[in-house]
């Protein structure tokens, strides 16, 4: 399996690499940089890098308020890197992540356009918890628990 590098993102070049894969992925939530950048001050970030170019992202929202165990890992892939291990090393990094934060429920967030990102979940064994349609929006979104 080719070899990633994880960076969590400084600067505007890097925060600019997690904020296309994120546009790519989320095309209903179309973030600009100044939104990346408040979501990194609240959120653990990180890119992934193979060969130096941006293949996937993380958010790890931690626990806090009305949850203080409960963490969102989301992991996100572009299309063509999709089928080679990097989805599983993202979230694995993430799901590490909010365990060390002290989270002991996981829950995830998937577009419901996002087929692959579905069957990702389901298969490491997050079940369907709701599914709702932002205000202007579309597509809902799914939100999913690690049982």
């Amino acid at each position: 399996m080719p070899q990633l590098s994880f960076t969590e993102p400084v600067g505007d070049a890097m925060l600019a690499d997690w904020q296309r894969v994120h546009n790519v992925i989320i095309p209903t939530d179309v973030l600009s940089l100044d939104e990346v950048r408040e979501r990194a001050g609240r959120n653990h970030l990180e890119v992934a890098y193979l060969d130096g170019e941006p293949v996937g992202c993380t958010t790890v929202r931690p626990p806090a308020g009305d949850s203080p165990s409960t963490a969102t890992v989301i992991a996100r892939v572009l299309p063509e890197h999709r089928r080679q291990g990097f989805g599983e090393q993202l979230y694995q990094r993430a799901l590490e992540h909010a365990r060390a934060l002290g989270a002991t429920t996981i829950e995830t967030v998937v577009l419901a356009s996002n087929e692959d990102g579905l069957r990702f979940a389901e298969a490491h064994g997050f079940g369907e918890i709701d599914r709702y349609v932002l205000p202007g929006d579309t597509i809902a979104y799914v939100d999913l628990r690690l049982t």
